[in-house]
């Protein structure tokens, strides 16, 4: 039970005779005494005539996923399953991050043995699962002094996946892979290319690209000036396999401009996957830090996204140190074969990347390794600021912090791979034009 405003409003009442009645005290008093057991008479008649917050059903209409960033709608449905009005405010359970607009409470009135429908518009600001258990559910009588309260179950799961942002790059990259692949094919065979087709010799061809055979097929042995040289064409190999490993240990947690660096890591492997699936090769994610936190293997096309975003809606990072030596036997568990093997963690500090360092020769030694990092953009406007005596120190930290972050480049280069680092918006197209260079290059 509970009381509302109204009833402490027609209490506050009885103060006013002892106010008018102030020199006759016991008068006051004796008047104050009657007012009060009046309203709590009336509150009694009031509670008895309202409706029981127990005999009623609920039922919940939620969306299973949506984007971050993005609005859905969440309804409750309120059937009153008893004989008389139901007077009641409904408040649905949903934590802060569920992101409700407006208030969290509707007032509705359900005549028996009907239902009312409450729309509460969402706009989820975490990633992950944004849960709901119970409908607490406070019902008034007609004069609306008392209430009957009960909470209800109600459960509700809403997934919230990445924004994937990043997406807005796809179609200017798919466009520089289709002039890579097929519509302008190579004319010299090399590393990491295939047959693609054969056409006729123009000057300027490598003559080592005349295939004898099908010229031979094309002439015409009794006209000997009808010989028609045809040359081979190359296109980069496809069915490459990709490995994607985003790092969750502690280093991913740090915030880099708007977002965690971990939220980077996302984006850019999202970019990625998309991008190598419509080129044709394999893609397959991790999530790593002293433990697999999450695995896509042997998805391909739509489904491979839509697999790869759930994985990631309940991955976030953990305050302990990542394990990098036991990062090989997860890739040899994914593929023998050599794969194109991009790690996205930190790698600003000599520190934090010694545990990266001392593994990377293993994956080295039979796969192509990038490494993909972020940039803290507030260094570069840190080292062009010197105005004040604070504002040097400051640069002078952050100009440290570059040179940090430039000695591990080069570490990581010394030991086979390669690396790329931009600032967290920049990161997703700079990996996916890396990718791009590397298969026209022939070197996956």
């Amino acid at each position: 039970m509970s009381v509302t405003g109204r009833f402490t409003f027609l209490v506050a009442l009885g103060v006013v005779p002892v106010v008018l009645l102030g020199a006759d005290a016991g008068a006051a008093w004796a008047a104050l005494g009657g007012w009060l057991v009046l309203a709590i008479g009336l509150g009694v008649v009031d509670l008895s005539l309202a409706a029981s917050p127990r005999r009623v059903a609920v039922a919940r209409d939620l969306p299973d996923r949506v984007r971050l960033g993005e609005t859905v709608e969440s309804v409750v449905v309120v059937r009153n399953l008893g004989e008389r009005m139901l007077r009641a405010t409904v408040r649905d359970g949903w934590p802060p991050s569920a992101g409700v607009s407006g208030r969290n409470r509707a007032n509705v009135d359900v005549p028996p043995r009907e239902g009312r429908r409450i729309a509460q518009r969402l706009t989820p600001t975490r990633r992950g699962d944004r849960r709901t258990e119970a409908v607490t559910i406070r019902s008034y009588g007609p004069m609306r002094l008392w209430a009957r309260q009960a909470t209800l179950a109600a459960p509700g799961r809403l997934r919230v996946l990445p924004p994937f942002h990043s997406r807005a790059h796809l179609p200017s990259r798919l466009t520089r892979l289709r002039e890579l692949d097929g519509r302008t094919p190579l004319l010299i065979r090399g590393q990491g290319t295939e047959f693609d087709s054969l056409r006729e010799y123009v000057r300027g061809d490598d003559v080592r690209s005349i295939d004898w055979r099908a010229t031979a097929r094309r002439s015409d042995p009794e006209q000997p000036g009808s010989m028609r040289l045809m040359v081979r064409t190359w296109r980069p190999e496809r069915d490459r396999r990709i490995v994607i490993v985003a790092d969750t240990s502690r280093t991913a947690a740090a915030r880099i401009g708007d977002e965690p660096r971990l939220d980077t890591a996302f984006e850019a492997s999202l970019l990625l996957a998309a991008l190598a699936s419509h080129a044709g090769d394999r893609v397959d994610f991790l999530a790593w830090d002293r433990r697999l936190r999450g695995r896509v293997h042997g998805a391909a096309g739509p489904e491979l996204l839509a697999r790869m975003v759930d994985t990631m809606a309940g991955i976030d990072a953990e305050l302990v140190e990542a394990d990098w030596a036991g990062l090989p036997a997860q890739v040899r568990r994914v593929t023998s074969r050599r794969a194109l093997v991009v790690l996205l963690t930190a790698a600003d500090s000599p520190g934090s990347a010694r545990g990266l360092l001392g593994t990377l020769p293993q994956l080295t030694a039979r796969h192509r390794v990038v490494v993909a990092s972020v940039v803290d953009p507030a260094l570069a406007r840190a080292v062009g600021r010197r105005d004040e005596l604070s504002d040097v120190y400051a640069a002078a930290a952050a100009e440290r912090s570059r040179l940090d972050a430039e000695r591990v480049a080069a570490a990581v280069g010394r030991l086979g791979a390669s690396s790329v680092s931009a600032a967290p918006h920049d990161l997703p197209p700079a990996l996916a034009d890396h990718y791009l260079a590397l298969k026209a290059a022939g070197q996956l």
